[in-house]
Parts: C-alpha cells; sequence; structure tokens
C-alpha cells in the first residue's frame, strides 16, 4: 500500500492548518456489503475459517467495544468477515486518509473510520467513540497496540483501558488472528508467504453486566491474558512449517544485536540465515520459526528471547546513562489529507531527555519528552517507503527515515522502556 508525497519547502508545510475534526459517520449496508465482498477476494488462498465464544450473549443491534491485535493488513479483511453485518466503526491511523485530492479522506469517512494520530494524547478519539456507541448506536473496532507487532507479540496497551471501559459502558469483544503475522511479517517488507493459513477466533470478554461487576484494576488485567499471544510460539506448536528461501529477509530489523559479540547493526537477514558480519557467527531461521546457529550455542532460539533480551540490553543501557541513539534522516511532514510533505534532512536524537529533531536549514526544531507517550509508532518499510520512526503532536506528525543502519526496533524498545521508567521516578507505576 503507498500514500500520496509531494516535496515542499518546509515553511509552507509547517503553515499548513492541521486537519479539522469532523464527527464519525455510521457506515451505510453498501459500504459494509462493499468492504465484505473485497474480503472475500483479500482472504482468497489463506483457507480462512474463524471460531466464536460466547458471542451468542450479544444482540445483533448491540453496539460493543471490538478489541484485535495487530499484525498485518489482513486484520481490516478479517475483521469485516467476522463482524458482517454489524455496523461499526473503525480507530485508525490518520495517514492513512491521505492522498487522492481529499477523496481518500471521503472513502475513509464513509466506511466508518475515524482517524487519530497514533501515540498522541487525543481526547477528542474519546469523544468520537462515545458518539459511535450512543448517538449513531454502532460498534467500535480498535486496535489497542495501535502498532503492528515486530516479534510476534502484544506490544504495550495504552494506559488506564479499565477507565475507558467503565465509562463507554458497553461490552468488549477481542477478535484474536492466527498465521496472520507469520504470512506476512512486517520486517518481511511485504513479501507474502502463501502457504500460511489463517484463522481467528471472536471472544465476547466482558459483558456490560461483568464490566459493572469488575474493578478498574480488574478490566486491564482480563485484557492483557487476553493479548498474551507469541505467534512465533504458536507457529512451532501448529508444527506449521514455513519453507519460503526468503523467511529470513529483514530479520536484522527486529534481531539487530549479537548475542555472540554484542555488535549492533552488523547483522544481516537474507534468504534462510541471519548473519552477524562482525564475528561472522550465522543462525538459521528454520522452517518452524525458530533460530538454529550453524555453528556453536544457539543463545536464544525463540525469536520473541532474543527480542526480550534486546529490551533488557535496552533498559541497562537507560539505566546506568549509556542509551543513545542519533542519526541523519529524510523528514517528512503530516498536517493535512492531502499528501505526506518532504521537508528536506535532518539530525534526530534520542537520549535520556528523549527526542530532539533539527533540520530543514535550520528551520525546524521539535523537542519529545519521555512521559509524552507508552509507545513510538515505528514502523518497516513505511508506505512502501522506508523504515521509519514517526514523533509529533496534534498540529503535525514528524516522520523520520533515518539513513545508515536499521535502528528503528531498538528506538522503539528505548521508548517503551524510558517511558516506564520517567513514570516511575515521578511516583507514578505504568501498568505492565
Amino acid at each position: 500500500m503507498k500514500t500520496t508525497v509531494k516535496s515542499l519547502d518546509y515553511r509552507d508545510a509547517a503553515a499548513i492548518a492541521p486537519y479539522p475534526h469532523k464527527m464519525p459517520r455510521k457506515p451505510l449496508l453498501f459500504w459494509r456489503s462493499l468492504i465484505r465482498g473485497l474480503s472475500v477476494f483479500g482472504l482468497a488462498g489463506t483457507n480462512f475459517h474463524f471460531e466464536t465464544q460466547r458471542m451468542e450473549l450479544l444482540h445483533k443491534n448491540e453496539p460493543c467495544l471490538i478489541l484485535m491485535n495487530h499484525f498485518c493488513f489482513l486484520d481490516l479483511q478479517i475483521a469485516s468477515r467476522i463482524l458482517y453485518p454489524r455496523p461499526y466503526n473503525i480507530i485508525c491511523t490518520c495517514d492513512g486518509f491521505v492522498g487522492l485530492g481529499g477523496l481518500m479522506e471521503w472513502l475513509m469517512r464513509s466506511i466508518g473510520c475515524v482517524p487519530t494520530r497514533k501515540f498522541v494524547t487525543d481526547f477528542s478519539l474519546v469523544q468520537d467513540m462515545e458518539y459511535c456507541f450512543k448517538t449513531l448506536k454502532t460498534s467500535v473496532l480498535m486496535y489497542p497496540e495501535a502498532s503492528y507487532s515486530f516479534d510476534g507479540t502484544c506490544t504495550p496497551l495504552p494506559r488506564k483501558m479499565g477507565v475507558l471501559l467503565k465509562k463507554f459502558d458497553v461490552p468488549v469483544v477481542m477478535i484474536e488472528t492466527f498465521g496472520a503475522f507469520s504470512r506476512n511479517p512486517l520486517y518481511n517488507e511485504l513479501k507474502v508467504r502463501k502457504s500460511v493459513p489463517v484463522s481467528a477466533k471472536a471472544t465476547l470478554l466482558y459483558t456490560r453486566q461483568e464490566l459493572h461487576e469488575k474493578t478498574v484494576k480488574e478490566l486491564p488485567d482480563g485484557l492483557d491474558a487476553a493479548f498474551s499471544f507469541d505467534h512465533f510460539r504458536w507457529q512451532r506448536e501448529q508444527g506449521l512449517e514455513i519453507n519460503e528461501d526468503f523467511r529470513a529477509d529483514g530479520l536484522h530489523r527486529i534481531l539487530y544485536k549479537c548475542p555472540h559479540c554484542g555488535a549492533e547493526g552488523k547483522l544481516e537477514g537474507k534468504g534462510i540465515t541471519l548473519t552477524c558480519h562482525s564475528c561472522g557467527k550465522v543462525w538459521e531461521l528454520t522452517p518452524l520459526g525458530q533460530m538454529r546457529a550453524l555453528e556453536g550455542q544457539t543463545e536464544y532460539p525463540h525469536i520473541p528471547d532474543w527480542y526480550a533480551w534486546e529490551r533488557q540490553e535496552v533498559h541497562r543501557e537507560l539505566e546506568n546513562g549509556t542509551y543513545r541513539m542519533e542519526t541523519d534522516v529524510d523528514i517528512a511532514i503530516m498536517a493535512d489529507f492531502s499528501a505526506i510533505y518532504r521537508v528536506g534532512e535532518g539530525h534526530l536524537t534520542h537520549d535520556l531527555a528523549g527526542f530532539h529533531l533539527t533540520g530543514c536549514e535550520g528551520q525546524l526544531e521539535y523537542a519529545q519528552k519521555p512521559q509524552t507517550c507508552y509507545g513510538l509508532y515505528a514502523e518497516y518499510y513505511w508506505y512502501e517507503i522506508a523504515d521509519t520512526i514517526c514523533i509529533g503532536d496534534n498540529q503535525r506528525l514528524y516522520y523520520c527515515f533515518p539513513k545508515g543502519q536499521p535502528i528503528v526496533a531498538k528506538t522503539r524498545l528505548a521508548a517503551e522502556e524510558l517511558y516506564k521508567m520517567t513514570k516511575r521516578r515521578q511516583g507514578r507505576q505504568p501498568m505492565a
């Protein structure tokens, strides 16, 4: 999937007024049916099927909050197959509204999409969701992780989810997908493993009565349990072999640090192997999704364990004050829905003080503190352009495309860990 990109002088881009807030629309049956039909084609060849649990307790016309894990673009098609003909609005990233001279915004709003800026405090979003539930009488589909999973496990959920569930006072449904990550992992640059089947399970987590009975603390615990998936483990337990000869392409995007010699940015995933160009060690990504050293000890056979070790290493750097990321970047800005504007080059740093972006021949300077948000909007091969780190506020977003070695995964880990450390030091312990 691509987006509209234009080159523009930074001053002109900075002068563009942010897109105005508009109330959500109820998607008409025509649009719901069209998406349902397109989903049939989109999921063709995946052997898609789904099962339900306790969904009979949910009335067909009863608005509900639908939470779904987030792995790839198939997620929307899966949701349509399961939920049709139920009317529902979709919380989605604002950059999905960009392009086609305003036609894309019209289309996205017509099918029920509600724009929000990822990992930016957006009080109007809560009001929009309440409007959907109470006025439009529609359900709301939300991906609470906000970003795609890098390693097949859950990314941090928003804080205070228990408070929101109590406020909305509607039943809560969870849709969990199986195979979508394995079929099209984000690090693999949109290369589809066509042999991987896809399935899903829709579960009614909480009825309204159950919401009333549980405390604000108990509700997030239930969500944490529902989002405690591990899709590399699932692949192994299912005995699902992925034999494509490109299955390790781009794996260095998440496994960026060598557990053998400690070097960073020296690994390369290519074909079916991951190679450290510092010490020469080579691992194979087996058909069952496990790492196997061709010589010597396999430090972390399970990829999420390797990723968790990298998180620990980042945390250690933050604790001892040695963490610092800095890189030259190409910079793009989003303010309205006309285009993503390329505005020039700059320099991005990230340390214990947060993010600091400068560039565009001295015209641009933006700082973002660690406590701004619990996560970071960072993705690989964003809209088929490049790996990106996105920071910003309710006025505009800055998409930073790093030059040189891949640092997106480490920066996202650092932002998550730094947020938790900052909150602890302020005496406000965030949820795990």
